[in-house]
């Protein structure tokens, strides 16, 4: 019997270093032989927010490791590996670069194919590697850099309903944390606050929350709670409007979910609906749990990836990798790094100001 095909998949997109070696298995659902993530918490913590510079220097400084801590782990000999998989964007070019450049260099010493990834792919498919799905089913992507709803028709095929129009979801929290005085990486401690606090204290604007489709916006109320926490005094203050934030954001996404089961059915006309909700902010709880009660009473079968695929991660990268690799759909050595790289390439750029809805 022939071996099933194994991939190494490489993800440097932002600030984590991650590598990870899976293989196909007879039931469509590949087996993740090993899958590191290094992150850089400690790197960006004194700066509130990640420096590209220092995440890059990072990345190069840790690839080595990383990489042979990954083919260890797997039990994977150089020789049985199949392909090369690495981010190609979107991301922070000065990063993609190391992991792509580490991955070409990889391909082209073992003489095996290489294949450039979206990021956003990734994220798109990540549940493929704990069950199967049949295509096609909507997508919610919120991560730190990207808030769409997505209908996903196919590998490399993608109608993308409903974006922000400036921040992204993950940015929201990440921002929002740190004017509280969480301190870096703050979004996922935000939910932490909130289990303190009243939800119901402030009173927070959901922009519009009543146009624009399934579109989102948070930067008014990115505003809102730096109008607030101008005049907050105490611990408590602080829980509440986490509380409030938490809330609020539920809510948004409950409406604007419910309308992006409208456009999909009509687009798709599916009598069998799935619901994938992908990326970092995935993993909240609480908004796990708002996305499953719109999903029950509109009658969609909601799936998440295990929360430690929902981050960054390179086993995400190796699953595209390898479904390309079935088709023989590989890249030239001498494919670029591109900070942007929509899933949608016919879809209208709707940021910055003057965008009409």
């Amino acid at each position: 019997m022939t071996e099933k095909p194994i991939i190494l998949g490489i993800e440097t997109s932002c600030d984590e270093t991650a590598v990870s070696l899976i293989q196909d298995t007879e039931n469509s659902v590949p087996k993740i032989l090993s899958n590191v993530v290094s992150s850089q918490f400690d790197v960006h913590k004194e700066f509130g927010g990640v420096v590209p510079e220092l995440a890059a220097r990072s990345h190069v400084e840790k690839i080595n490791l990383i990489a042979d801590k990954a083919i260890k782990e797997s039990g994977v000999s150089l020789d049985k590996i199949s392909a090369v998989a690495a981010t190609v964007g979107p991301g922070l070019i000065i990063c993609l670069s190391v992991g792509l450049n580490f991955a070409k260099a990889l391909s082209s010493s073992l003489k095996i194919p290489f294949i450039g990834i979206n990021h956003l792919e990734g994220h798109a498919l990540s549940p493929k590697l704990q069950q199967h799905i049949d295509y096609p089913y909507l997508l919610l992507l919120i991560s730190g850099g990207h808030s769409q709803y997505l209908i996903v028709n196919g590998l490399g095929n993608y109608n993308r309903i409903g974006t922000t129009i400036d921040d992204a979801l993950g940015e929201a929290f990440d921002k929002t944390a740190k004017l509280l005085g969480i301190e870096f990486p703050g979004g996922p401690k935000i939910e932490i606050f909130a289990k303190k606090g009243d939800p119901k204290r402030f009173k927070l604007p959901k922009p519009i929350i009543n146009k624009g489709g399934c579109n989102l916006s948070f930067a008014g109320l990115k505003t809102a709670i730096l109008k607030i926490t101008n005049e907050i005094k105490t611990d408590q203050d602080r829980f509440d409007l986490a509380a409030s934030f938490q809330k609020t954001i539920e809510e948004i996404l409950y409406l604007k979910t419910k309308i992006a089961f409208y456009e999909f059915q009509k687009v798709s006309g599916e009598i069998k609906k799935k619901f994938v909700v992908a990326g970092g902010v995935a993993a909240n709880k609480g908004i796990r749990d708002k996305l499953s009660q719109v999903s029950r009473e509109n009658n969609f079968e909601v799936i998440y990836p295990d929360v430690k695929l929902c981050g960054d991660n390179a086993a995400m990268i190796a699953m595209v990798g390898l479904e390309k690799f079935k088709i023989n759909q590989f890249d030239k050595l001498d494919l670029q790094a591109t900070p942007r790289l929509p899933l949608d390439i016919n879809a209208k750029f709707l940021k910055g100001a003057g965008v009409k809805l």
